[in-house]
């Protein structure tokens, strides 16, 4: 199929010509992908957006093809880019629990100040507030020790969506804290 049938299909969304090009440029994004640390759900996640991406941007007249290899070619970079942006995110945002005893040790300790007690309720309330999805992943992913394979399969979304969630639930609960302690709310 050549470049003018590609762009042509893809912008009025013919169905042969979507599966066609969705199909042959899977497997380059896929291995690369799997090269860079990620997985087979991982690189259908960030295909897909990809693929939307270009199918999007050919209907808003904001991308046209110069050349035989330039949808491929854009697919790819987007879903290069948008894969480098979640391996940043993750490497930057790596969390760790403390253990039980301690976080038990921590709360009973006579040691903690007013202001450090305060703050473990604030972040309590804030938690009980979150609502049922946030404060479900959280609780099993934090309490129950769960993998994001076992939360992803409980909640029917992908590995990655489930890292997504709970990097949302976190930033979310993160910011109600953060409010209230700069509000003075006490």
């Amino acid at each position: 199929m050549d470049i003018e049938q590609q762009f042509t299909g893809l912008k009025v969304s013919d169905d042969k010509v979507l599966q066609y090009i969705y199909v042959s440029n899977y497997p380059k994004v896929e291995q690369y992908i799997l090269g860079n640390s990620g997985t087979s759900d991982d690189a259908r996640d960030i295909y897909q957006e990809a693929f939307l991406a270009v199918w999007r941007n050919v209907q808003l007249d904001q991308f046209r093809p110069q050349n035989e290899t330039a949808i491929a070619g854009y697919i790819f970079q987007i879903a290069r880019n948008k894969w480098l942006d979640q391996l940043r995110s993750v490497k930057n945002k790596k969390t760790t629990s403390l253990p039980d005893e301690i976080s038990h040790q921590m709360a009973d300790s006579p040691s903690l100040g007013e202001e450090e007690l305060g703050y473990l309720e604030t972040v309590k309330e804030k938690y009980e507030s979150l609502g049922d999805p946030c404060r479900e992943l959280l609780d099993r992913f934090y309490f129950k020790k769960e993998s994001m394979r076992e939360i992803a399969a409980h909640f029917s979304w992908t590995e990655a969506s489930a890292k997504n969630n709970k990097y949302r639930c976190l930033q979310r609960l993160r910011n109600m804290v953060i409010n209230k302690k700069e509000n003075g709310i006490p």
